[in-house]
């Protein structure tokens, strides 16, 4: 395993982050257990899960991820080999069954805190971050912002930093990132940060083969602030395996949750099938050659992978032994200028 540090901190990372959003839905409680073993086993000391997970984001399964993962550091003892990384869910429609105000207030923040403390029966969470923004942005699917006059959201940068900074200094939390951001957001809270308030460690978006749209513009400000990058959904939902492009596997996550179809369009399609391509020309398993393009990457901190069976989070894992030619990067890049992000 390689490994990095979180930005700023003696928090020591490695480059493979376990994802576990699926415990709970798709995987069970024993799965789930098996998963941590196993990458504890190749090196990995880094997990990031939610509130709201598990995903697909319903009241019968919000939480349960949490609680998976306390019931093994209840069990084994094992918390201080884990760098533990969670949520708190914003505003939206999927996840109104968790609070009453989906915001990041004081209040809301108290709440979602000591709920997920006492799921993931521990008494820190060393990174948590803000899951998604309360403004309305361009994030999920759309490619250009349109602004919504009504959209009710008034400037709170300062005012969100200042409230978890009180749980800093309570000792809940030990650094804070974001996700599903934008430069915007991100530079915004940097600047506020300059007020003797908590600064951004990292921030966790999307990224892949299909959308690598965070380097038109976020990855400078990554560079130049020193601010990590945690790449989620590095297979696209699976599709970057391969194992769709004759059709929608059955009992897979595409099949199971079709609402999750964003790396499946025609162009989407076409790309991943010329990335394919160039897997199978220098040998090398699809999954691994779209994981390896992420790890190489100078602006990631940690590559966040899921997987619902072993032998899947195996290979991925094993992604960071895989070192691509300059030949394959030159490849993969001359499919992105001719099909540029088809999933955003």
């Amino acid at each position: 395993m390689k490994y990095t540090n979180l930005p700023n901190t003696d928090i020591k990372v490695s480059k493979i982050c376990l994802g576990t959003m699926t415990w709970g839905e798709q995987n069970t409680e024993v799965e789930g257990h098996q998963q941590i073993e196993l990458a504890l086993d190749k090196g990995v000391n880094f997990l990031d899960t939610a509130e709201m997970y598990a995903v697909p984001a319903r009241p019968e399964t919000q939480g349960r991820t949490e609680e998976i993962i306390g019931t093994w550091l209840n069990k084994t003892k094992r918390r201080d080999e884990i760098v533990l990384a969670s949520k708190i869910a914003g505003p939206g429609e999927q996840v109104a069954h968790i609070r009453e105000k989906l915001d990041y207030s004081r209040e809301a923040l108290e709440d979602a805190l000591d709920k997920s403390l006492k799921r993931l029966q521990t008494d820190v969470i060393d990174l948590y971050q803000l899951h998604w923004p309360e403004r309305q942005t361009n994030f999920f699917g759309k490619r250009g912002f349109s602004l919504d006059e009504d959209e009710g959201w008034k400037e709170n940068f300062e005012e969100v930093l200042s409230n978890l900074q009180y749980f800093v200094k309570k000792g809940k939390i030990k650094y804070i990132g974001l996700s599903n951001e934008t430069p915007y957001g991100l530079m915004r809270f940097l600047e506020e940060s300059k007020k003797d308030l908590p600064r951004v460690l990292t921030v966790q978006n999307p990224y892949n083969l299909l959308n690598r749209k965070d380097e038109i513009g976020l990855t400078e400000i990554l560079h130049r602030e020193k601010v990590g990058y945690l790449p989620y959904s590095p297979l696209g939902m699976g599709v970057l395996t391969g194992k769709h492009l004759d059709g929608i596997k059955k009992n897979s996550r595409l099949d199971l949750f079709p609402q999750y179809k964003r790396y499946s369009g025609d162009q989407a399609v076409k790309a991943t099938r010329e990335y394919s391509e160039i897997a199978k020309k220098h040998g090398l398993s699809f999954a691994q050659m779209s994981l390896a393009f992420i790890n190489q990457q100078p602006f990631v901190t940690s590559n966040i992978v899921g997987a619902t069976n072993l032998d899947q989070l195996a290979e991925n894992i094993g992604s960071i032994d895989l070192e691509l030619s300059s030949e394959i990067l030159e490849e993969i890049n001359a499919v992105h200028e001719r099909i540029p992000n088809p999933a955003p």
